[in-house]
């Protein structure tokens, strides 16, 4: 592998996709989200299903989407201002709604099953546009195409960024759950923290429309 893809372009794959992580986007706000409804579990199930789902879409970069995306400024352009659009959307929704995480706890929480957690959580992995856009406009940037291996290169790129954020949003996921208490005593805390999660999209998205090509 270290013939493959040199150790200094890993290493600066892997602090940017830290930073993009670290941002709290739609799959940290979901996992939050569940953690505080229904707790610990249902949170880490969450988190795999979701990392699960993120990998597919490294798969599909891998094998033929990432060169579409890269060759075409017009679809990058596209796909940048779909994702960017929905991750807005997604950010006034949540800052409008910031109020509503108080449900979680006046209904009890209503528990689903393990499978269903993993599944909701798989198809917010798979269709989170912040995770769309790094991988379909960014991952193709770190291939060392002179080393030959394309695909083989994008999908340990892929590896590095779902290994970072199955911990990240683990951490996310265990710290909600052990704050839930804490939160359900304040309906203003709750509402704080669904304004904060909402006004981070937001803020992300603006950055993914204005963020433009390396080329």
């Amino acid at each position: 592998m270290g013939r493959m893809m040199s150790t200094d372009r890993l290493l600066a794959f892997a602090a940017l996709s830290f930073l993009l992580i670290v941002i709290p986007g739609p799959s940290v706000v979901f996992v939050i989200g569940r953690a505080l409804a229904q707790g610990r579990r249902a949170a880490l199930t969450t988190v795999v299903g979701n990392t699960i789902g993120a990998y597919l879409l490294v798969v599909a970069v891998a094998f033929g989407v990432g060169s579409v995306v890269e060759r075409s400024v017009l679809v990058f352009t596209l796909l940048k201002l779909a994702g960017a659009g929905y991750l807005v959307y997604l950010g006034v929704k949540a800052w409008r709604e910031r109020g509503s995480l108080r449900a979680a706890f006046t209904d009890g929480g209503v528990r689903h099953g393990g499978l269903r957690t993993f599944w909701e959580g798989f198809a917010v992995g798979v269709t989170n546009p912040k995770t769309i856009v790094f991988f379909a406009a960014v991952l193709p940037q770190f291939v060392d195409r002179p080393q030959g291996h394309v695909p083989l290169q994008m999908l340990l790129l892929g590896l590095v960024f779902n290994a970072i954020a199955l911990v990240s949003d683990s951490v996310w996921g265990l710290a909600a759950a052990t704050a839930r208490d804490w939160f359900a005593r304040s309906p203003r805390r709750l509402s704080m923290v669904g304004g904060i999660g909402g006004l981070s999209m937001i803020g992300l998205g603006v950055t993914v429309a204005v963020t433009g090509r390396k080329d």
